[in-house]
């Protein structure tokens, strides 16, 4: 079994072991694939074989298999013919037949082309050859031939089917009409008579007579009429197949019209000698003609034999050319499932994925790579472990779908990798008092794909179905900021209730504490008894909440409820796990990341609001607190970054506050990828 990689050159033979199970492969395959063109390696154009050239080799095919069938089956029975057993018991004794001797004294029949053995027999010719034949036999059984050869010729249905041979010997070699020179006969005589009007001489006024003749100009405008049509091109065949025979086996001839800058679409592997069709691509020119299928063997394409040839062979053989290509395939035999138009589904990415560092796709050269946080449209799913998809906002670079990993196959392939991981792991004899702190021990995850679709509740974060949504002009999308401290989320918060307040506000939260002076319920807190804030907490109400001062403080979805029903767009200031609870309510939450720049930066930022401390002004090592913000950063990223719907790198605060300004005007004009379950 041959197998290829990506550059597309044979890397081995054989099993590959236990990984061939987790190679993907529709059923589980185990042949790697190739994929015939590449997008940016299309070729020049190369002539496609016409029509009857085509159907011609196959024919000849087929007659050279039926001639030597015959020749093998044709013995020669001596012992059924008296004559011919007493010749081969004496070969040397026979009888001179003088009809097939030379004899100058019959006219020999001429042929009406050398090159061909069809000749015209006239009844007269016949008769007398045969009576000369009767003369110079002895024995009465060969006389009795004679008579009875002669009594043929005088019956009147021989002699009808003898006249029927003789016209069509006469009229199937007949010499075709010649091929025309030119299709402008009449203005080059119009334009010879005018180069001679002014000859004195006999021979150019007897030409220029003639030219002038109307008979000969109709004559030569008739030949022009019939030369134009004569020399039009002859046209190709259209696309389409036609079934034939192939040395027994039922063929089909395929034509498929190739765009240069339409890849065939189409991966092939090794079957012993066979070169087979294993995956159609969409957005290739297979696809769309619907002329190929998968598990058709390729027997010829363009005239060029593929059986027997490996798939890097084939790969440069397609790599130029372009137009109309026809294949010779053997159609696969096995039932095929009736075509099902798939809807595509809109999938946002909770993973990176990189296809050359993936020992399990099928074909690296149609691997799609993407990013945690890329929208995926996934336009089929014929093969559960791999997909094709189309990366969004990148269908106009992207002529063909790549390949990406299957959700549950990416789930299974995962949870053994971390069971691998975590067997590695040697086990601990002791407390490790120097620990990194807040180190959260992964759980062992089983090998069960039959999880919650819900993504928060997944081990194994995949993909999350999305779909587009608009907000309604009076009812706002809270903004949530999510980030470590001291990256600004908050000042970019109070920027916004500050310079817009009739557009912007925040959610009121809830406290335990007593009211104070110049406070107002409802304005500043909502104030409830611990009994009642600790009724709210329990009921999943508060989306967040903490304790100051042995006081109670918490911000409830209610509270944000009440801002997007006044119009307003609601701001807030959220931790990670305030974030989740947010987000799987009804309130439909923006969410950004405000992501701390570099540590210079930050250095910097810090020191302008007398937060760090160093030895010395030289002094490279990073604070305590530098340290604790990246380190923050990087965790927030890890564990909610498929939550993100855009990131703010707070390098400077003015910047800041106008990309953070654009995101929030662009769900006024723009449509947003959404969470599915959103919209149910």
């Amino acid at each position: 079994m041959t197998t290829s990689h990506l550059n597309g050159h044979v890397t081995g033979e054989g099993g590959g072991g236990g990984d061939e199970e987790m190679r993907g492969g529709g059923g589980g395959q185990q042949h790697r694939e190739m994929a015939v063109d590449c997008p940016g390696e299309l070729g020049s154009r190369t002539q496609p074989l016409r029509r009857s050239a085509q159907l011609e080799r196959i024919r000849q095919h087929q007659e050279d298999l039926r001639r030597r069938r015959e020749e093998d089956g044709r013995q020669l029975d001596l012992n059924a013919s008296l004559r011919l057993r007493k010749l081969s018991q004496n070969p040397h004794i026979g009888i001179d037949n003088p009809s097939f001797l030379q004899d100058t004294h019959l006219p020999q029949l001429p042929a009406l082309d050398g090159q061909h053995t069809h000749t015209r027999l006239e009844l007269e010719e016949l008769l007398l050859t045969l009576k000369q034949v009767r003369g110079s036999l002895s024995d009465q059984q060969s006389l009795n031939d004679i008579e009875l050869v002669v009594s043929l010729l005088n019956k009147s249905d021989f002699q009808s089917a003898l006249k029927i041979h003789n016209a069509v010997a006469a009229n199937m070699h007949r010499p075709s009409p010649p091929y025309p020179h030119t299709q402008q006969a009449l203005p080059l005589a119009m334009e010879v008579r005018n180069l001679i009007q002014s000859s004195h001489n006999k021979e150019g006024l007897e030409l220029h007579s003639l030219l002038s003749d109307t008979h000969v100009q109709a004559l030569l405008l008739a030949h022009d009429s019939i030369a134009e049509v004569e020399m039009q091109p002859e046209e190709l065949p259209a696309q389409g197949e036609t079934l034939t025979q192939w040395g027994g086996e039922t063929a089909k001839i395929v034509r498929i019209e190739k765009a240069r800058d339409i890849p065939l679409g189409a991966t092939v592997r090794n079957e012993m000698e066979s070169v087979v069709i294993s995956r159609i691509v969409r957005g290739g020119a297979a696809e769309r003609s619907g002329l190929l299928s998968e598990g058709d063997e390729i027997l010829e394409i363009n005239g060029i034999e593929i059986r027997g040839k490996d798939v890097n062979q084939v790969f440069d053989i397609l790599a130029d050319m372009h137009g109309l290509l026809t294949f010779v395939l053997i159609p696969n035999n096995q039932s095929k499932p009736l075509p099902v138009k798939e809807s595509v589904v809109h999938v946002k990415a909770h993973f990176d994925y990189d296809p050359s560092d993936d020992p399990y796709v099928p074909c690296r050269e149609l691997g799609l790579s993407f990013q945690k946080g890329d929208i995926l449209h996934i336009i089929s799913q014929s093969d559960p472990n791999w997909w094709q998809a189309f990366r969004d906002g990148d269908e106009e670079n992207q002529p063909l779908a790549g390949l990406v990993p299957g959700k549950s196959f990416q789930q299974q392939r995962e949870a053994m990798k971390q069971t691998i991981e975590e067997d590695k792991e040697p086990e601990k004899s002791g407390k490790l008092w120097c620990a990194k702190k807040n180190k959260r021990k992964r759980k062992k995850v089983p090998y069960s794909t039959h999880r919650n679709d819900d993504p928060d509740n997944e081990e194994i974060l995949t993909y999350e179905e999305m779909a587009l949504y608009h907000q309604p002009a009076n009812r706002k999308r809270p903004i949530a900021l999510i980030g470590p401290t001291s990256c600004g989320q908050a000042e970019l918060r109070q920027r916004l209730l500050t310079n817009q307040p009739e557009r912007f506000a925040g959610a009121v939260p809830h406290t335990t504490r007593s009211r104070r002076d110049g406070e107002l319920g409802g304005r500043d807190y909502h104030f409830v008894s611990r009994q009642t804030f600790e009724a709210e907490l329990a009921a999943g109400k508060l989306m967040e909440s903490g304790e100051f001062e042995k006081n109670m403080y918490g911000t409830s979805s209610d509270s944000v409820r009440q801002v997007i029903n006044t119009g307003k767009i609601c701001v807030l200031c959220l931790h990670t796990q305030a974030v989740k609870v947010l987000r799987s309510s009804d309130l439909k939450p923006y969410i950004i990341f405000v992501a701390p720049p570099s540590q210079e930066r930050l250095r910097a930022l810090l020191a302008k609001d007398n937060k760090t401390q160093r030895c010395c002004s030289h002094c490279p090592h990073i604070p305590e607190e530098l340290r604790d913000i990246i380190e923050k950063a990087r965790e927030m990223e890890q564990s909610c970054g498929h939550l993100f719907d855009a990131v703010i790198v707070n390098t400077d605060q003015d910047k800041a506050y106008s990309e953070l300004l654009r995101l929030i005007n662009k769900l006024d004009t723009e449509p947003q990828w959404v969470p599915c379950s959103w919209l149910r």
